[in-house]
């Protein structure tokens, strides 16, 4: 499926709650509004969205939150998803604090790789930024994932003054262990509006000077827009999505599905369709056609670009974890 700027659109983000096990002060503060369950979607609805969306081309699917891991089952959607005729993949992305305890079901659902949100190594940072002390649970969940056989990635956001120190020791799990580890540049959105990240360029620049002999690597390694580095004696691939500084709208592949139903054509503007109430207003005939026609009525809507450089552009007031970024 191609939008009306000739994009192929073949990848959807699906948040399955919004609710969390960390208090992050960037993403999860205290005095957040919650979904009821009877808002969120069920598992059944998502596999016919899904279903809807393979019809229009749409064939890797992202599962994400809030923290998808805290909500019962997720491991029967992995499996369900999987078992749609068209699927290529299945990926999930998560805090890491309940994968470990997670991952055999999750493997013997057909997970097929992994990303785990994690901003520093050091314990008592982590607590300051998390509100929590799992750090230990999460650093054996990315060796877990790894002897499980799950393609593993590291998502990094580092902001000054809180955890830019923590760009070096993250560079260096890749070194000791086969993941990519990347710097994600943040978005102005949610808490991200009154915060500044670190400029990737910046990071890059690090890199380079720090690791001499590092080039790039070309090789794709995986559905987003992250420009990987490849660092002399590391097993793995230091990566950088840069929304910013970088911006790579012009190859967007992506919509994404909210956990009560809203389809999202941009993480920056509020635009988009709600699947939510074709699923529940009763009519089963036609309904699927009904489904894959709203899909590729927002896909072909997506807009050319992203407005980070211009907040006042800016439309999208939720915050990251009530829209599945």
């Amino acid at each position: 499926m191609q939008d009306r700027f000739g994009r192929t659109i073949n990848y959807m983000r699906i948040s399955v709650t919004d609710r969390c096990n960390l208090r992050c002060r960037y993403c999860m503060p205290d005095g957040i509004t919650k979904c009821s369950m009877q808002e969120i979607l069920t598992y059944e609805e998502i596999v016919e969205i899904a279903g809807a969306a393979e019809d229009c081309g749409i064939t890797r699917f992202k599962v994400t939150g809030g923290e998808p891991l805290v909500r019962r089952g997720v491991e029967t959607l992995v499996r369900s998803l999987k078992e749609l005729p068209l699927t290529e993949q299945v990926t999930l992305t998560t805090n890491g604090v309940l994968l470990e305890e997670k991952l055999p079901v999750l493997v013997e659902a057909g997970l097929d790789a992994v990303n785990i949100s994690l901003d520093t190594t050091d314990g008592e940072k982590y607590r300051q930024i998390t509100g929590s002390d799992s750090l230990p649970q999460v650093m054996r969940a990315v060796r877990a994932s790894l002897e499980a056989g799950i393609r593993t990635k590291i998502n990094a956001v580092l902001i000054p003054g809180c955890n830019e120190e923590a760009f070096l020791p993250l560079v260096q799990m890749a070194s000791e262990l086969p993941v990519d580890v990347r710097f994600i540049e943040l978005m102005p959105i949610g808490e991200g509006r009154s915060n500044r990240g670190m400029d990737n360029r910046t990071l890059i620049e690090k890199l380079y000077a720090t690791f001499p002999g590092t080039v790039p690597d070309p090789a794709p390694r995986g559905n987003g827009p992250a420009v990987y580095y490849a660092v002399p004696g590391f097993t793995g691939r230091i990566g950088f999505i840069s929304a910013i500084h970088g911006k790579f709208c012009d190859s967007c592949n992506r919509v994404r599905l909210t956990s009560t139903g809203f389809l999202k054509q941009c993480l920056c503007y509020e635009d988009g369709t709600d699947l939510r109430a074709i699923l529940r207003s009763g009519e089963e005939t036609g309904r699927r056609t009904l489904l894959a026609e709203a899909i590729r009525s927002a896909a072909s809507g997506k807009p050319e670009a992203h407005s980070f450089d211009r907040p006042e552009l800016i439309t999208e007031k939720h915050r990251m974890s009530g829209i599945g970024g």
